[in-house]
């Protein structure tokens, strides 16, 4: 947030001869509990999560007389009034801004390990090919009605990419399986030890398996080893999206070199 918002928000504008604080911050980045702070004048603005459920908006101040408002609990409808007019304004800028792809770190929270209590689970990387090679196979489980066990699970990833029980053991796939329960992916069927997808779990997989076959792997082989000629290319609007894609990565990798 830029000084000009700040005050955008607390509905003022910004003069020369300005007293007070006017700035944001963030504290306690590295505990995982944000709390973000716009400071203006004599007042300041909070956000944070409150009990791991709630994001909470709430505004203080220090002299009312910055908002043309007067001290005491007979002007107490005028200051509720006026400070949700400003938490409302906030809310509604702040929709405005995170309304982007490039603003829900999805991937960066799931790569995080996160704490359940007292057990703390790993974080899950998309390029880990064990939790990927177990979403391919989840994924075309339909005929598994009642889930899969750690078991059938564990047999059917080595058949399908042909590997030995060396080089993927079944406690390494617990561990995976542990892992995914932890961050919400997977769920038991009951109190039964077998495993399948949540509705959470369908979509990133998803997301992980697209990005690797779809995206990720045609747009790092035209990078690196062979890029199609545009003038040649087929009739495909999936090919016209890669062609599009390709070049805006070497606009970003121009501007990156400009930089």
């Amino acid at each position: 947030m830029t000084a000009h918002k700040i005050a955008e928000v607390f509905g003022t504008r910004l003069r020369r001869n300005h007293r007070g604080k006017l700035s944001t911050i963030i504290d306690q980045i590295e505990h995982g509990h944000h709390v973000f702070r716009a400071y203006f004048k004599n007042a300041v603005l909070r956000q944070y999560e409150k009990f791991s459920m709630f994001l909470r908006n709430e505004l203080c101040s220090n002299n009312l007389y910055d908002f043309g408002l007067n001290k005491g609990l007979d002007h107490l409808d005028e200051v509720r009034q006026k400070f949700l007019t400003i938490l409302d304004r906030f809310a509604g800028f702040q929709a405005q801004w995170l309304n982007v792809h490039v603003d829900f770190p999805l991937l960066q929270r799931i790569a995080l390990p996160i704490t359940l209590g007292a057990v703390r689970y790993p974080g899950i990387k998309i390029h880990d090919t064990r939790v990927i090679r177990i979403f391919e196979v989840l994924m075309h489980g339909g005929t598994q009605v009642g889930g899969w066990t750690a078991r059938e699970i564990h047999q059917a990833v080595l058949n399908t990419f042909n590997l030995s029980g060396a080089a993927y053991g079944l406690n390494q796939l617990r561990y995976d399986l542990r892992k995914l329960k932890g961050h919400g992916l997977l769920e038991r069927d009951g109190s039964r030890y077998a495993y399948r997808l949540t509705s959470k779990g369908i979509q990133v997989a998803l997301l992980f398996l697209f990005f690797h076959k779809h995206l990720c792997g045609p747009l790092a082989n035209s990078r690196f080893h062979h890029r199609p000629d545009p003038q040649y290319r087929p009739d495909s609007r999936l090919e016209v999206a890669y062609h599009r894609a390709d070049k805006a990565i070497q606009q970003v990798v121009h501007l990156l070199a400009a930089a």
